[in-house]
């Protein structure tokens, strides 16, 4: 395992991830917590997984987590960072737009203003990675953009509905960023809000590794 800084925030916290190397033909997956700072749920699963790998590692992936991508919203418990930005609306793709929904939904003042995006960005230009799970808590559900097998073994675990659509305008959000523009194919994976959190350690967890499972399969 390697710990590195891939990036940092406008107020110069790092951007940790955390990466696991075997062999260059295998798999490359992306996952990320922590995207919006009032959503502690990803943060908790992705944490969850981090100890997960510490301990055991036996995929055959090249695999980068990133447990908190908005750590000044995670400090704050807010949606945005600290320039109040919704990250998950800020960047480029070909429909962003500088008109919120609410004020909740701040895309910021023009596509990738944040600091955390322009890591992001550079982070998927470089590394190219094959899927990306993207953890965030709402009402359950698994977003997918792009084809991902990987939703159908999560959705057996944990009852969860598969929607491709999620039900309203996402401009500048990943999913639409990686998934539809770059055929990146990406899992926005919705935990229920609120739920207790060693809930989200026994069920979601081992669900999330059993899709990973799947991912190996995924051919460069």
């Amino acid at each position: 395992m390697k710990i590195y800084k891939f990036g940092e925030t406008t107020l110069g916290l790092p951007l940790h991830a955390f990466e696991w190397k075997t062999e260059p033909q295998n798999p490359h997956v992306l996952i990320l917590g922590g995207v919006h700072g009032d959503e502690p749920e990803g943060v908790v699963c992705a944490r969850g997984l981090l100890q997960n790998f510490i301990e055991n590692f036996d995929f055959k992936l090249n695999l980068t987590l990133i447990p908190e991508f908005n750590p000044e919203g995670v400090l704050l418990k807010t949606r945005g960072n600290s320039n109040k930005v919704d990250l998950n609306r800020n960047l480029p793709t070909k429909d962003w737009s500088p008109v919120a929904a609410t004020v909740r939904y701040y895309p910021g003042p023009a596509a990738m203003s944040e600091k955390e995006n322009q890591a992001l960005v550079e982070f998927i230009k470089t590394e190219q990675p094959d899927v990306i799970y993207s953890l965030h808590s709402w009402k359950p559900m698994l977003n997918t953009n792009g084809l991902l097998p990987e939703a159908e073994v999560i959705s057996k675990m944990t009852g969860y509905v598969i929607e491709p659509d999620i039900g309203y305008p996402t401009p500048g959000s990943l999913g639409t960023y990686a998934g539809l523009e770059k055929n990146i194919p990406t899992l926005t994976y919705e935990i229920e809000r609120d739920i207790p959190f060693d809930q989200i350690l026994r069920i979601h967890v081992p669900a999330i590794l059993a899709g990973l499972k799947i991912s190996e399969g995924r051919k460069k």
